[in-house]
């Protein structure tokens, strides 16, 4: 038997995540009267893209949850009447301007399993280089940037890919795991 939701409670509400506050039947038949969770509304895509030199792409997020400029590989929500991979195309172009081409699924992944029901698909693909960058979303993204897997590497060894959305893919990357 898995735990059972006997009850929730919404604690807060927004267009993409709620705190509940459950009341859960454990398999023990022990009941934990508050365990909180967040609760995803939205699937989200997190995007691994390869030019031809066999570069993936970055981009500096500036992100004001940690107040850092961070590496990070694109990624977003999922919206209402998307699949994975039309989403992984929409994200690509508005985090970077670039045309999407040979996109695949292939891993999806819970990064927090213990405290909410958020679900990340992974995709590889590849860019349409004949396609330059239009726009991108500068509130969001400072630069893009193209790393060979040395780099990626010693950024990793360096501590400077703190994501860990994007390190999943990335790591699945390098260790061959999956491949483009």
């Amino acid at each position: 038997m898995l735990p059972k939701r006997l009850d929730r409670k919404i604690l807060f509400t927004s267009p993409w995540i709620n705190l509940c506050d459950d009341k859960v039947l454990m398999p023990s038949g022990k009941i934990i009267e508050n365990y909180y969770q967040l609760d995803y509304l939205f699937e989200s895509v997190v995007i691994l893209l390869e030019n031809s030199k066999k570069e993936i792409c970055f981009i500096k997020s500036l992100r004001y949850s940690t107040q850092k400029e961070e590496w990070e590989i694109p990624a977003g929500g999922i919206e209402k009447n998307e699949n994975v991979l039309m989403a992984a195309e929409r994200e690509v172009k508005e985090e970077t301007g670039f045309q999407t081409k040979a996109l695949k699924l292939v891993y999806s992944f819970n990064p927090s399993n213990g405290v909410s029901n958020q679900t990340i698909h992974i995709v590889f693909g590849n860019i349409d280089e004949q396609n330059r960058p239009t726009d991108f979303d500068q509130d969001e993204v400072k630069e893009i940037h193209w790393f060979s897997t040395e780099k990626i590497k010693k950024l990793i060894a360096k501590n400077e890919i703190r994501d860990g959305v994007s390190l999943l893919p990335i790591l699945l990357y390098l260790n061959g795991s999956v491949e483009l």
